[in-house]
């Protein structure tokens, strides 16, 4: 947990119009600079925490699944290991790539989106002054209230774009270095979470008890994952915790018997 202002991808009206505001307008005031000595703990690290969910939910289930299956077939410890790291190795290049592809994506469609709205706003500024007029009253401000705003934001073109693309389009400004770090967030964890299932397989020769073992660390290190999970996120970590354990052993298994099946 830190300290830090309101974001405003989620929550009603209130909540949003509050972030914009901690952000640095204060639209009732004429536009000027809002800053208030208000703070509130809220935890603001959720695309982080998703990246490293799906890294490592891919990475424990993945490798687990492909070790389990050699295993099956009765091959050395030392072939599962082999094969093991060439798979977390692929794995996490393409999962890296997905995750950086992904986010660059978002950065230009927000790009894109304002581009449109800065030219609508010169283009258009009636229309647009009437759809924010609308906005503004569809969540329960008087029509005197909502054309203050609107003359207020006509005069402050910036401040009217950054209120289209929060409360019309519903798109925030992505970090610009967002890509390059979910890319990487996502790819170090896939490396982390394959390795746990692999670990057993380094240690014992015998691929079979190697097997055992790497389900009891598999299902032990979700039970774990799930609990931290929710402690960091404000969920129950009890319940983040069975939930991440029954949805990830669920998937290993399912995978498993597929590579049994297949071996």
């Amino acid at each position: 947990m830190r300290t830090s202002p309101l974001r405003c991808r989620d929550g009603n009206f209130d909540f949003r119009f509050s972030c914009w505001r901690h952000q640095g307008y204060d639209t009732f005031n004429l536009m000027t600079p809002f800053h208030s000595s208000h703070t509130e703990q809220h935890f603001t690290g959720n695309e982080m925490v998703r990246d490293v969910v799906l890294g490592m939910a891919d990475g424990l289930t993945v490798p687990f699944a492909l070790a389990a299956g050699l295993s099956g077939a009765m091959v050395a410890s030392r072939i599962v290991v082999a094969a093991g790291l060439a798979e977390i190795s692929a794995g996490a290049i393409a999962m890296g790539l997905g995750g950086y592809l992904a986010a660059k994506s978002d950065a230009e469609h927000y790009a894109k989106e304002r581009e449109r709205e800065e030219q609508e706003v010169i283009e258009k500024p009636e229309v647009e002054a009437m759809e924010v007029d609308e906005i503004l009253q569809s969540y329960g401000l008087e029509p005197r209230e909502s054309r203050a705003v609107v003359n207020t934001l006509r005069q402050r073109p910036k401040a009217w774009i950054d209120f289209m693309m929060r409360f019309e389009l519903g798109l925030e400004e992505p970090d610009p270095a967002r890509a390059l770090r979910s890319g990487m967030t996502i790819g170090a964890s896939y490396v982390v979470g394959g390795l746990i299932p692999l670990a057993p397989y380094f240690v014992l020769t015998n691929a079979s008890e190697g097997l055992h073992v790497s389900i009891v660390v598999t299902l032990s290190t979700l039970l774990l994952f799930g609990f931290i999970k929710g402690r960091f996120t404000g969920a129950s970590p009890v319940r983040s915790a069975i939930q991440t354990l029954v949805i990830g052993g669920t998937a290993a298994a399912a995978a498993y018997f597929l590579a049994r099946a297949v071996s």
